[in-house]
C-alpha cells in the first residue's frame, strides 16, 4: 500500500496523473531501476514533493525481490580507522538509494559465523566484508549467498573466489621504516596486532634490510589488546626493556598514541628521544600531542570503490568479477618523529 506523510493515503496512480505520466513511470523514478529523461524525472518528483508521497519499500521489496539494502561486517565502530570505512559506505550507498545493514564481529570468530549464517539468508542485495580478523575460515558460510560479495581491507591470505579491494599493506609497513631509516634510527621496536598485521611487519623489515640491518623478533611487541591501553603496555614492555630504542613503529594509529603516553609515563621526550610511527592516519592522530607520523591508508577510497563495485553487481544482476585492487598508502610527517639521538649507543643488530 502506497502512503502520505499526512492523514490520507496517496497513491502511486496519484502521483502519476498529477505529473502526466505512467504509473510505470512513477515506479521508474522511485525505484531508480530504469532511467528516465531528467524532464520527466523532474516532474514526477515534484508531484510527489506535492502529494507527500511515500513508496512503501517493504511493499517494493516483496514485489521486485530487492531490499536497496547492504550489509557490511566491520570488527569494530570503536576504532577510528573503520568508522570511517563505515561512514564513506553509507555516504555512497545513500547517493544510490539504499540503506546500510551494519554487523561487528568484536574480534569474536563465533560471533562472526553467527552474522554469516543469518545473512546468508537475509534480504539483502550485497555485501561487503570489511577486515579479515578471524573471517577467512568462516567465508564457507557465504558460498550459498544468493547475493554479490566483496571484500576491502583484507591482510591476510587473498581468497580466489571473491573481488578485493585492500591496500598494499606491505607497502604501508615499508614506508614507515624507510622513513626511520632516512631519519638515521637504526634501534627500534614494532608494537604490532599479530598474525593480522605480519605483511606491515615484513614490510618494516624490508625497510632496514636494505641497509644491511635486522628487527629481530626479540624487538617485536605483540598485542592481545588492540587499543590505546595494549600499545601503552606494550611499549612500556619495550622501553623498559631497551631503554637503547631510539623509534617505536606501531601497526596501529591507536596503538601508537598509547606509546606516546607510555614515553611520557618513562620521561622520554618524543621526538627528541623518542620518534614514534603509527598507521592508518585517523583523524586523532592530527590532535594528539605530538601530533602523529603516520602511514596515510585510503580507507574511504577503498570503502568508496568497494561498494560501487558491488552495486554494479546488483545492477547488472551477475557477481563481480573476482579481481583485486590494490591502494596505495602515503606516509605523513608531523611532529612524532624526528633524528635519531645524537648519544644513542650499543650494538646495532646485522642482516
Amino acid at each position: 500500500m502506497d502512503r502520505s506523510t499526512g492523514g490520507a493515503v496517496v497513491t502511486m496512480r496519484e502521483v502519476a496523473e498529477r505529473a502526466g505520466v505512467t504509473k510505470q513511470t512513477v515506479s521508474n523514478v522511485v525505484t531508480g531501476r530504469v532511467r528516465v529523461r531528467p524532464e520527466t524525472e523532474a516532474r514526477v518528483r515534484a508531484a510527489i514533493a506535492e502529494l507527500g508521497y511515500t513508496p512503501n519499500l517493504v511493499a517494493r521489496s516483496l514485489a521486485t525481490g530487492a531490499s536497496r539494502t547492504v550489509g557490511l561486517f566491520v570488527p569494530t565502530v570503536t576504532n577510528a580507522f573503520y568508522s570511517e570505512v563505515v561512514e564513506e559506505a553509507e555516504n555512497v550507498l545513500e547517493e544510490h538509494g539504499y540503506h546500510l545493514l551494519l554487523c561487528t564481529t568484536r574480534q569474536d570468530a563465533e560471533r562472526a559465523r553467527r552474522h554469516m549464517a543469518s545473512l546468508a539468508s537475509r534480504s539483502v542485495d550485497a555485501l561487503l566484508i570489511a577486515g579479515d580478523d578471524g573471517l577467512d575460515d568462516h567465508l564457507p558460510l557465504l558460498a550459498g549467498a544468493g547475493f554479490p560479495i566483496a571484500l576491502c581491507a583484507w591482510e591476510t591470505e587473498i581468497p580466489g573466489t571473491l573481488p578485493v579491494v585492500t591496500i598494499d599493506y606491505e607497502q604501508a609497513g615499508h614506508l614507515a621504516g624507510r622513513h626511520l631509516r632516512e631519519l638515521g634510527h637504526e634501534r627500534v621496536a614494532v608494537v604490532a596486532s599479530l598474525p593480522a598485521h605480519a605483511d606491515r611487519l615484513d614490510g618494516f623489515r624490508r625497510a632496514f634490510a636494505r641497509d644491511g640491518l635486522t628487527v629481530p623478533d626479540a624487538m617485536v611487541f605483540p598485542v592481545s589488546d588492540p587499543t590505546a591501553a595494549g600499545g601503552f603496555t606494550a611499549a612500556s614492555e619495550a622501553l623498559r626493556a631497551h631503554p637503547e630504542l631510539t623509534a617505536i613503529f606501531a601497526t596501529y594509529d591507536v596503538l601508537a598514541i598509547g606509546a606516546l603516553d607510555a614515553a611520557r609515563t618513562l620521561g622520554r621526550a618524543v621526538p627528541g628521544s623518542l620518534s614514534v610511527v603509527g598507521h592508518d592516519d585517523v583523524d586523532e592522530a592530527r590532535h594528539v600531542h605530538p601530533s602523529l607520523t603516520t602511514v596515510a591508508i585510503p580507507s574511504r577510497a577503498m570503502a568508496r570503490q568497494a561498494i560501487e563495485l558491488l552495486l554494479r553487481a546488483v545492477e547488472d544482476g551477475r557477481p563481480p568479477v573476482n579481481s583485486l585492487q590494490l591502494l596505495r598508502p602515503t606516509l605523513v610527517a608531523r611532529d612524532s618523529s624526528g633524528p635519531v639521538p645524537r648519544d644513542s649507543s650499543g650494538p646495532v643488530p646485522r642482516s
